[in-house]
């Protein structure tokens, strides 16, 4: 491989920032991809009763610079050294900037559900189809265009005063180099065509932003074009002015693509982030794209040229765990038992293998918004299905997981097509060798896990890589970053295969008899909920998460 001019300049390292939900990390990668240091912080957002879910633009900015200058402090010579800094991201969500480049309110996240009855009163349009046709991704109260559209029609004001609608990742762009711009995955999949990789009015005007128009970003390609670190960037992170800076495409894809979602002579190969989320995805030629009837999913640009990731996304996957692990250990501290966190992660294991296979069926819709892939419900909600007096808490656990696996088999079937021929797994929970063998045996796939550890920082770095020229293209760059650290191939149970294939049909006529029922759980809440009801609460919590 030949050196870039950045490289031949002994500028050896690429740095890659991820700015998720949990954490935001700056991870330092060599050229050839491998991993130097990571520095974190974790993130911190609000919620409501209201369903607000949002957190602080300057703080995110400050956190994401507190990164760079830990990792600065882990690597010698960092600032002299770096080639390039690439960034991406949560995606969805707004991100609003005034005059000065300052913030015009908190961020709206992805978790925010405040505006579901606007996606309601917009699929209710006509034109409703023709914009998924467009975008290929159906609108859900997490998406940018739905969460203005809500505050055009309740605080026009706020909108009033913003200069530009961004997302997480371009707001840091912006404090990096001064420019305000997005790029061509979250540009398409909001306001555009992910064939043409640009903005389409007939899809602006379907969702009533017509007049808002001039909001949208500049789009800028990362692999193509970068922008110089600001001199008041470079005070806030100690990284040399002038270096250049790669604006990523969303987190989803650039995670997907550092675990190896498309690799060279690899068929029907398939990517699932088990996180907070579960995001399912497969790489197509943009030819090939699969638009279901309900109008669900993603379809998100990839950083190569006429490819996109065809995705579905649950609104929660390891939360589902979280939640009842933290039911357990709250439990036992009652009785004087504390179980800590190290000690849960060691056990998960055991209770996995001690639970029965198919004795309970569990729907993974924990998350306060309800669900967004394949179905799009606000109203959505978990529950189990089949306790008898014989249930234990290994059985509960087990449940959740196969619920994770049967959410993920949901998605995989409404993207079209036939089901994984390879399951690639990535995301912290995939640490465990018994979950991952119930995810591939309810999926019914054989499973191969990454050993790269920060796969959306490396994305995000492969991408500045390409742009500088280090790799002709990022077919070239997956070669040497991504294809040899695929792991062994994980054969699933066929037993197990078996067993889940039969109770999958069973999972997905219990979730549609569900509907109506948690339409009317929604109706009553909201009416325990009118001013004066007992038990209103308007109390915001912050969370501060940490992976």
């Amino acid at each position: 491989m030949v050196p870039s001019p950045s490289a031949s300049a002994g500028r050896d390292l690429l740095i890659g920032i991820d700015a998720g939900t949990s954490v935001i990390k700056a991870v330092a990668f060599d050229l050839a991809g491998r991993q130097i240091a990571v520095a974190s912080v974790p993130n911190r957002y609000t919620t409501s009763a209201d369903g607000a879910a949002f957190q602080s633009l300057d703080q995110t900015w400050a956190d994401c610079a507190q990164t760079l200058r830990d990792l600065g402090a882990k690597v010698d010579g960092l600032a002299r050294r770096t080639a390039a800094v690439a960034v991406t991201g949560q995606g969805d969500g707004t991100w609003l900037v005034g005059a000065g480049n300052k913030p015009a309110t908190d961020a709206w996240l992805w978790l925010d559900a405040r505006a579901a009855d606007t996606v309601r009163r917009l699929q209710g349009s006509p034109a409703s189809r023709a914009r998924f046709e467009a975008t290929g991704t159906g609108l859900a109260a997490c998406s940018q265009g739905a969460q203005i559209a809500h505050m055009d029609a309740t605080t026009p004001d706020v909108l009033d005063r913003s200069e530009v609608a961004l997302h997480c990742k371009d707001w840091l762009y912006l404090n990096l180099t001064g420019v305000r711009a997005t790029d061509p995955s979250e540009a398409s999949f909001t306001y555009g065509n992910f064939r043409t990789r640009r903005y389409d009015d007939s899809v602006i005007e379907t969702l009533g932003l017509s007049a808002r128009r001039g909001l949208l970003p500049e789009i800028v390609d990362g692999t193509e074009t970068t922008h110089a670190l600001s001199p008041e960037a470079s005070a806030a992170t100690g990284l040399l002015a002038g270096t250049p800076v790669c604006l990523g495409f969303v987190d989803i894809v650039l995670t997907a693509l550092g675990a190896g979602i498309h690799t060279e002579g690899a068929v029907g190969a398939t990517c699932s982030i088990i996180g907070s989320t579960g995001m399912h995805m497969r790489a197509v030629q943009n030819t090939d794209v699969y638009l279901n009837a309900e109008g669900t999913g993603y379809v998100i640009a990839l950083p190569m040229p006429g490819m996109s990731a065809q995705v579905q996304s649950n609104m929660a996957a390891t939360l589902n765990v979280d939640w009842l692990l933290n039911l357990a250990c709250d439990l036992l501290a009652e009785f004087g038992t504390p179980l800590s966190q190290s000690d849960r992660v060691k056990r998960i294991d055991g209770w996995l293998q001690a639970g029965r296979p198919g004795a309970h069926l569990y729907h993974p819709y924990i998350s306060d918004a309800g669900e967004r892939g394949p179905f799009v419900n606000a109203n959505a909600r978990a529950n189990f299905t089949g306790l008898t007096s014989e249930s234990r808490f290994p059985d509960l656990l087990l449940a959740v997981v196969e619920g994770l696996g049967m959410a993920a088999r949901d998605c995989y079937a409404a993207m079209g097509g036939a089901m994984p021929a390879e399951l690639r797994l990535t995301g912290g929970a995939t640490r465990s060798r018994a979950l991952r063998a119930v995810l591939g045996a309810v999926v019914g796939a054989p499973v191969r896990t990454s050993t790269r550890e920060e796969a959306g920082a490396a994305g995000a770095a492969m991408m500045a890589a390409v742009a500088l020229g280090v790799y002709p293209d990022m077919q070239a760059c997956i070669a040497e970053w991504v294809t040899p650290l695929l792991g062994p191939v994980e054969t699933p149970d066929p037993e197990r295969m078996q067993t889940y294939a039969q109770a999958f049909p069973v999972y997905q006529k219990a979730r549609h008899a569900l509907e109506p029922v948690w339409d009317e759980m929604a109706r009553q809440a909201r009416g325990r909920s009118h001013p004066g009801a007992l038990g209103t609460v308007n109390k915001a919590v912050e969370r501060r998460a940490v992976r």
